[in-house]
């Protein structure tokens, strides 16, 4: 079968990820892009849980009562790939197999994986610093010339990488980054500071998972202004690219501490996917509505 709309996930075998692939599903018949049937890619690491993950969508009673997915008589197919974005050449794979499978490119691109461990010391940090910002990155690089005109990339952060944890220097070239690499720059040098053991006099706060999610939300700004000055090859014509915040929602990630639910923790990343947004990029949202990074 052919496909009219093709998104992919990552990081989509439980929580937020998994609540994203639910809901793209139920919301996609009413959507500007329905134009016939939809594929979404559930990506993991962990091919045990991805395949897990597919058979609870494949069961899930929304979507049968709405009757949602192919296989109940909709136009959502969901298939699981593996993808582990701490892993270039996994990155790469999936990148490529993309390309074979649907050389036309596809649609969207939500990238969702990763992760918050408790503590604070060099190896956490280069950890978290590995998935949440190099991966995130790698994997929107690999991806973002094969969407289609009109596609949608969706980085998503947290309102955890607010600039408001650290000194004004620091602070100040976030907000003055003009290239990837400028926010790359902040990363390695926060890593380093830690490494040597000044980070706090070095104007960084002691907690690698907001300052991974502020290197995301920086990165995301500074891309979507790169994209829309043409100066990242191969993308095309009228592709958004966003940030946002899915709120503090009860998952593994927050050890079961959050107020949200995952569906409604994916709300505003399936809105920035699928829904009207007014030409708006390199913005930062949070609760469907552009907020201050």
């Amino acid at each position: 079968m052919s496909h009219s709309c093709i998104a992919a996930v990552t990081g989509a075998n439980k929580g937020i990820g998994l609540a994203i692939v639910r809901n793209l599903a139920l919301q996609y018949p009413q959507s500007s892009f329905n134009n016939g049937p939809f594929l979404i890619y559930l990506t993991a690491r962990d091919k045990t849980r991805g395949q897990d993950a597919l058979k609870s969508i494949q069961s899930d009673s929304a979507l049968k009562k709405a009757r949602a997915l192919a296989q109940d008589g909709g136009l959502t197919t969901v298939k699981y790939q593996e993808l582990d974005i701490a892993d270039d050449q996994s990155i790469n794979s999936f990148a490529n197999f993309l390309k074979k499978e649907h050389p036309d490119g596809i649609d969207m691109l939500i990238n969702n994986a990763g992760i918050a461990e408790q503590g604070f010391h060099p190896e956490m940090v280069d950890t978290t610093l590995k998935i949440n910002y190099y991966g995130t990155l790698h994997t929107t690089l690999a991806l973002l010339p094969h969407l289609r005109p009109g596609g949608r990339l969706v980085n998503v952060s947290s309102m955890a990488g607010k600039l408001n944890k650290y000194s004004p220097t620091i602070t100040s070239r976030f907000r003055a980054a003009r290239s990837v690499s400028d926010i790359t720059t902040l990363m390695q040098e926060f890593s380093a500071s830690v490494h040597e053991g000044r980070h706090t006099e070095a104007g960084w706060p002691s907690v690698a998972y907001s300052t991974s999610k502020a290197g995301v939300t920086g990165m995301t700004r500074v891309l979507a202004r790169e994209v829309s000055e043409g100066k990242v090859e191969g993308v095309r014509e009228g592709v958004l690219v966003n940030s946002c915040c899915p709120g503090y929602v009860k998952t593994d990630m927050t050890k079961g501490g959050g107020a949200k639910t995952p569906d409604q923790g994916a709300r505003t990343p399936v809105m920035l996917a699928l829904g009207e947004l007014g030409g708006k990029t390199g913005e930062f949202w949070e609760h469907g509505e552009v907020s201050q990074w």
